[in-house]
């Protein structure tokens, strides 16, 4: 179990690893830190609101608080101390309130800027790794880019090998239809197989029109030969014959003398 465990393990972590784009996981990544200061920037809205807040109790507080003493300073003036004591006595309650909301204010007050500091510094950091991020894609693309083009031009990509093998089935299926070829030649040839359209020759009659067709071309030959010696000899004849005509016209142009 162990082992089956190992092995489903390691064929699941390798089609991961198959399946897994560097860019998109980085894609993603980058989409966490964006909701991650997205929840910051809520929590420092939150605290900014809770702030005012307690800005607007403190405000509020503040003017019952001066209220109450002015009711204390009349009611001294019109000689009713009892009254005076008592406004005076809700100023001291509303006084505690609001030495108490000073407090909380205070507290929030440092909460929000730390809540803001830590959100500027995750922006920071949100756009260093956005700029790291795009310049990684982008590497990773060239080198995709150049890989694939290096196995194209070796021959070692998928489609570059589909093609290679291919044109390898295309030559084994050419040469082996040439031999086939070839050898149903030799076999009607030598008779071992039976033409039905009756076209094909034996290896005697192949040979006995080889020999045939190459004493044709000897008699055409030794007829061309013939003819050129006859031409000559005609040629020579009518060559002396003109000769003779001519030493006779000029003996009868010789003028002829008497000896006296």
């Amino acid at each position: 179990m162990k082992r089956m465990g190992m092995i489903f393990r390691a064929k699941a972590n390798k089609a991961l690893d198959r399946a897994e784009d560097p860019r998109e996981t980085l894609d993603y990544s980058y989409q966490k830190q964006l909701e991650l200061l997205q929840k910051v920037r809520r929590g420092v809205a939150d605290v900014a609101t809770s702030r005012k807040r307690l800005e607007l109790q403190l405000n509020q507080l503040q003017q019952q608080s001066g209220k109450l003493e002015d009711q204390g300073r009349k009611a001294l003036a019109l000689g009713r101390e009892d009254l005076a004591r008592e406004a005076l006595s809700r100023r001291a309650a509303l006084q505690q309130q609001v030495t108490d909301l000073e407090t909380q204010h205070a507290t929030l007050q440092g909460e929000e800027e730390k809540l803001t500091l830590a959100a500027q510094r995750l922006q920071a950091k949100v756009d260093a790794f956005r700029t790291k991020k795009e310049t990684i894609k982008a590497t990773y693309t060239a080198a995709q880019a150049q890989t694939r083009i290096g196995e194209a031009f070796s021959g070692i990509s998928e489609e570059m090998g589909d093609v290679g093998l291919a044109i390898q089935r295309a030559e084994d299926k050419t040469q082996q239809l040439q031999a086939r070829a070839g050898a149903i030649d030799e076999l009607l040839a030598s008779g071992a197989l039976d033409d039905p359209t009756g076209m094909a020759k034996d290896d005697i009659a192949a040979e006995l029109d080889r020999l045939s067709g190459g004493s044709d071309v000897e008699l055409e030959l030794q007829r061309m030969k013939a003819e050129l010696a006859g031409g000559t000899q005609q040629q020579a004849i009518e060559g002396g014959a003109g000769q003779g005509q001519a030493q006779d016209r000029q003996q009868q142009d010789t003028p002829r003398f008497d000896k006296q």
